[in-house]
């Protein structure tokens, strides 16, 4: 197939994009850029891109594409929390609207990457099903939710949306985020000796390797029809449920000399749950995650050995947040997040 890719200069599109080519897919990717320069490590190399905004996307950008696999957005809890009103516009708006020029363009896959925190404050002890309750506890969570619908909205017998809720991502990128739990844990860990958990650590987390996030949207764009039309899938494995503190200790057995040190200061995360991934295995035979928590972590600190992380980098240019930040205060980029002119 031909696939536009958007987000593919983004942490998971950088890991997927040689994914989808290595199955015989064509790449064309779309992003802004504004994350292009988080590179640790060898610099990839990038599918053919125009360059755009996702708010700025024609129908020109969609001709001749088979399916899209959208992963753009802003990216997490505390980005979405401090701009909600872009989040709505970027990953609700811009999403939905990029959606209907594909549908129109012919396109007949539209694989969108969802997440597992629309369950937000779930609780309890069972694992939480793609029929679960929908409690998104942030604007970012919530703009996933509401996209959802607006995808179900625009189902038909040419077009199949699949929403994929993938779990927390972890491990390495050629183009790193900090900002996620395990690959902040570790870069913790080996720029303090200390695995730094500021909440109680209790909370319940799923995680995903982004390995097996790019395994898994190959493996629906390449699935009949019936097997994945309109449908949710909870992305990732009941072994990687784990609670934060549960993470801690597996970083800390991955960072020889590291220590777990849970302050509590935050206090209790509202969002806790365990996942049941079953539905996808169930749909996809064959198809199961490789990846568990404490592979990734000796994964992730052999590449920041390896490619010599800097508390710097991990704390500015790994960091999302701190990324938009500076480009702010270097006018870089408007109160829109888009590049300045």
């Amino acid at each position: 197939m031909r696939v536009l890719l958007t987000g593919h200069q983004g942490y998971l599109g950088t890991v997927m994009a040689p994914v989808l080519e290595a199955a015989g897919h064509e790449v064309v990717g779309l992003d802004s850029g504004l994350f292009a320069d988080c590179v640790l490590g060898p610099a990839p190399a990038d599918p053919p891109s125009p360059g755009v905004d996702l708010r700025d996307v024609t129908a020109e950008h969609v001709a001749g594409v088979d399916a899209v696999i959208h992963l753009a957005a802003l990216s997490n809890d505390p980005l979405g929390s401090l701009a909600p009103e872009l989040t709505y516009d970027i990953n609700h708006h811009a999403s939905v609207r990029l959606a209907r020029l594909a549908r129109e363009a012919g396109v007949r896959r539209f694989l969108y990457a969802s997440t597992c925190s629309v369950y937000g404050a779930a609780g309890g002890d069972e694992l939480v099903a793609e029929d679960a309750p929908l409690r998104p506890v942030t604007p970012y969570a919530e703009s996933k939710v509401r996209v959802e619908d607006d995808l179900h909205a625009l189902a038909d017998g040419d077009f199949s949306p699949v929403y994929m809720r993938n779990a927390t991502a972890f491990g390495y990128s050629p183009r790193l985020r900090a900002d996620i739990v395990l690959n902040n844990l570790v870069g913790h860990a080996l720029l303090s000796g200390e695995v730094l958990v500021m909440s109680d650590g209790t909370p319940w987390r799923p995680l995903v390797h982004a390995a097996d996030i790019a395994r898994a949207f190959t493996a629906a764009l390449g699935a009949p029809r019936e097997a994945v039309h309109d449908r949710a899938f909870n992305i990732g494995s009941e072994v990687n449920n784990v609670t934060v503190a549960e993470i801690a200790e597996q970083v800390a057995e991955a960072v020889s000399g590291s220590k777990v040190v849970i302050t509590g200061e935050t206090g209790a995360d509202p969002r806790s749950y365990r996942v049941d991934f079953s539905r996808f295995r169930d749909a996809i035979p064959g198809f199961d995650c490789e990846w568990t928590v404490k592979r990734g972590a000796l994964e992730l600190a052999d590449a920041y050995h390896k490619f010599g992380l800097t508390r710097e980098d991990f704390e500015r240019r790994f960091t999302r947040l701190a990324v938009l930040r500076a480009a702010s205060e270097a006018g870089a980029v408007d109160d829109t997040l888009r590049w300045s002119r």
